[in-house]
């Protein structure tokens, strides 16, 4: 068709009739004012549960893989206690380790089962011994009181890294002192038994200065965890100065974490323990992968009402303006250029309608972002709020999916126009 003042036949017969709605009360304008609610809603709420989603994901790892590592290292260990063999790495394997290019850092770490007591109570303590090498990056976001520790190669520390759950459990600040007890495997010397391997439990204690207190709302590490230096834990377990419980490697990217797994197992071979932190807490990262179904589910039925709502407006639209089409047809107009018209309509009520669902949507967003209005139980969520991650290239592929769907969904009801004759519709009034 020619161009009118710069624009198509078609767009300024869409533009006229977009136009008309305005001011009058005809059937098509309450029902346009829902479809363009329905677009809204459904960009918005999707932007929220793109966001949350992803906030979720990247909140809950980053604080398990703080907390722990993406990949542990430790000696085969058939036993049931969670304190593991000691094990001393060769020093050319923590070379070849750390050349690796997927690395980012590496350190050795212990646990110890114990039992702090103060003079009015006693609490279960898991101790993590960390050496010099330890990045305490992650909880220095999470120091809630006092100062993080500082451990070197020359002496023993007596400081303690304690999570506030335990200090609030034993009413305890940072500066005081406190006793751990625990139970040691010993060799036994005795002549009688040593040929058949039998080792003795000894009771054994620390004192400790509390130096920091961290929170880091991930309540079931927080429950009972606290950091010391890794020389006690050898020293409670008669270990020798490069022996360690387990190597914590630390990637530069979490989304390679099977394929770096299985490189480091042909480099390590099958004489360690490689685990994976998906596989360590399996049950969080399975908890994850059900958020991501029900943000898909989500984002489906918003797309559904979206176009649901989107092919009801077109259809009032077009019915209403039955006498209308008739006579663009019976003036020469092409069924063509008649679904062309109701297709630039449709297009200006998306654009409405994602126009007002993006600012709400990202709106809602970045006040989440900014200000944690809503809150969470850190016992259930493992966070104390909701949080969010503002991605734009998500925010576009939604607004292009959006646009994509409508566009296929409302090619069916302009089918209808070519059943519209001039015939049939000038002789109705």
């Amino acid at each position: 068709m020619v161009l009118l003042f710069g624009m198509s036949v078609e767009q300024f017969i869409a533009n006229r009739i977009t136009l008309s709605n305005k001011g009058k009360n005809n059937i098509s304008k309450p029902i346009v004012k829902i479809g363009i609610t329905g677009i809204a809603l459904g960009i918005s709420v999707m932007i929220l549960t793109v966001g949350i989603v992803l906030g979720f994901k990247h909140e809950i790892i980053s604080k398990i893989t703080g907390i722990t590592s993406h990949i542990t290292i430790s000696s085969i260990n058939l036993n049931n206690s969670n304190e593991p063999s000691p094990l001393k790495l060769p020093d050319d394997t923590l070379k070849m380790l750390k050349d690796l290019p997927f690395l980012k850092h590496i350190q050795p770490t212990a646990v110890k089962n114990g039992i702090i007591k103060t003079k009015t109570e006693n609490e279960g303590v898991l101790l993590k011994g960390v050496s010099n090498e330890f990045d305490f990056t992650f909880f220095e976001k999470y120091l809630s009181e006092g100062k993080l520790p500082v451990y070197t190669d020359t002496g023993v520390s007596k400081d303690i890294f304690i999570s506030k759950k335990l200090a609030d459990r034993l009413n305890i600040k940072t500066g005081q002192k406190l006793l751990a007890y625990f139970l040691t495997t010993k060799k036994n010397t005795d002549t009688v038994f040593a040929n058949r391997g039998y080792a003795e439990l000894e009771k054994r204690s620390r004192a400790f200065n509390i130096c920091g207190i961290f929170n880091t709302g991930f309540a079931e590490f927080d429950e009972n965890l606290a950091i010391v230096d890794l020389k006690q834990i050898q020293k409670l377990n008669y270990w020798e100065n490069n022996e360690a419980g387990s190597y914590e490697l630390f990637l530069n990217d979490f989304n390679t974490l099977d394929e770096n797994v299985e490189a480091v197992q042909e480099l390590l071979g099958y004489n360690y323990r490689i685990m994976p932190v998906n596989e360590a807490y399996a049950n969080i990262f399975s908890w994850l992968e059900m958020v991501d179904v029900n943000g898909i589910i989500i984002i489906s039925l918003m797309l559904m009402v979206a176009g649901v709502n989107m092919i009801t407006a077109l259809l009032i639209l077009i019915l209403e303006r039955a006498n209308m089409i008739g006579l663009i047809k019976a003036m020469g107009m092409s069924n063509v250029s008649v679904r062309k018209v109701f297709f630039y309509v449709s297009l200006k009520l998306l654009w409405r309608g994602l126009l007002i669902g993006n600012i709400i949507g990202i709106g809602a967003v970045l006040l989440q972002y900014y200000f944690h209005l809503v809150k969470l139980d850190s016992t259930t969520y493992y966070v104390e709020y909701v949080p969010v991650i503002f991605n734009i290239s998500y925010i576009l592929i939604l607004n292009l999916g959006i646009i994509a769907c409508c566009m296929l969904m409302m090619f069916f009801p302009t089918l209808i126009l070519t059943r519209i004759t001039p015939i049939k519709t000038l002789r109705f009034d």
